[in-house]
């Protein structure tokens, strides 16, 4: 189940507020510009899926975001405890950073956490299944994975080379706890 944690800046080691309320994280993430809704999701992603499978089972869904914020292309990220790249691109990920667009993912299977760096504090959001996300261009943010990712999500993009990142070389990430000690 989706969780978000509100932290203050200077007291990182715990969160001022939690919930897993989804109506009550849709709010709060509305009120500082982040999208996060919930789709229906009746495609079982198995071994087998391909990425072709997936954005087919969501085409519907994935064409009226497409149309609604510019979005140019689509794919599809699938992250196991073998992949041979995962401490590598973990590491990349959990380097603050911002695009220079919005940053879309559906979570069709598994967890990741999106860490925001807001003007009032950091905000962690732990996406599952079903979750879909919207990190508005140009804030600060970086993602979790975990040690041992599973999770698969559609992502969208306006710039049709994909995922590129700006890193902020802050280390505000140091700061706060990690995917493993959130989502023991």
């Amino acid at each position: 189940m989706s969780k978000l944690y509100v932290f203050n800046d200077i007291h990182a080691a715990q969160a001022d507020r939690v919930t897993e309320d989804q109506s009550e994280i849709a709010r709060i993430l509305e009120q500082k510009g982040i999208g996060f809704e919930q789709w229906e999701t009746d495609f079982e992603v198995t071994a087998d899926s391909t990425s072709d499978d997936i954005l087919q089972a969501y085409s519907g869904s994935i064409e009226r975001l497409q149309k609604e914020g510019g979005y140019e292309t689509a794919d599809v990220i699938n992250m196991t405890p073998d992949h041979p790249q995962k401490n590598e691109l973990r590491n990349k990920f959990l380097e603050e950073h911002i695009h220079t667009e919005d940053e879309v993912r559906f979570f069709v299977k598994g967890d990741g956490l999106f860490y925001l760096h807001l003007d009032d504090g950091v905000y962690a959001i732990q996406c599952c299944q079903n979750d879909l996300i919207r990190v508005p261009a140009n804030t600060r943010h970086w993602f979790d994975m975990g040690g041992s990712p599973n999770f698969t999500a559609v992502r969208l993009f306006t710039n049709v080379d994909g995922w590129v990142a700006k890193f902020t070389g802050e280390k505000i990430v140091n700061e706060f706890p990690r995917y493993e000690a959130l989502t023991k």
